[in-house]
């Protein structure tokens, strides 16, 4: 992870948690998650829409297993997977630790839960949010492994986290932190398991 990276997350999240009251206050938009685009960005969170894409790279990188091996053919979709999956964890596990209720408990405010109640029960907890974690970590994924396809990889990514926040089941530091994780999941795996890119 750059120290550029770093510094850039750790601004965002900063700008994001001083912007919080502004975003709840102004950019509610509830009806928005019924349209057709409402659901389309938000189904980019939904971790069983990464298992089928991912099937699909297995099955249309399965041919190229003779020249590559067997791991070669599943290489890719178990990368957006695996992102995909870290992400969404990663921010699950942040609920349990950090404990700050969904913007509505506190009309805008933040509360947190107390260790006492229900400690590793993430059900009204906000703070990250898992299905930004989810759709970040596959579609940075997608983004490094296609690397022309990035803008749209992003934009998705940055749609599915603006329709927790006018949903009002987010505060922008919930989604923006899980944005970070996400991202930071897919860069980590990619330098782990490195791969052939599509230009």
């Amino acid at each position: 992870m750059s120290k550029r990276f770093l510094l850039g997350a750790l601004l965002a999240i900063v700008l994001a948690h001083l912007l919080d009251g502004w975003a709840y206050a102004h950019l509610a938009a509830p009806k928005f998650a019924n349209t057709d685009l409402g659901r389309l960005l938000r189904v980019q969170g939904f971790l069983p829409t990464w298992i089928f894409l991912g099937s699909a790279l297995v099955l249309y990188d399965w041919p190229h297993r003779i020249a590559g091996g067997t791991a070669a053919a599943f290489r890719r979709g178990l990368l957006v997977v695996g992102a995909a999956a870290l992400g969404g964890g990663l921010a699950e596990l942040v609920k349990i630790l950090v404990r700050r209720q969904r913007p509505a408990a506190g009309a805008g405010e933040y509360l947190f839960r107390a260790w006492s109640d229900r400690p590793f029960s993430t059900s009204g907890l906000g703070m990250a949010s898992s299905h930004t974690g989810v759709a970040f970590g596959a579609l940075a994924m997608l983004a490094l492994l296609f690397p022309r396809a990035r803008p749209v990889c992003f934009a998705l990514a940055a749609g599915c986290a603006l329709t927790r926040v006018v949903a009002g089941a987010h505060f922008l530091s919930d989604v923006t932190v899980a944005a970070v994780l996400g991202i930071a999941t897919a860069a980590l795996l990619w330098h782990r398991f490195p791969t052939t890119v599509t230009s």
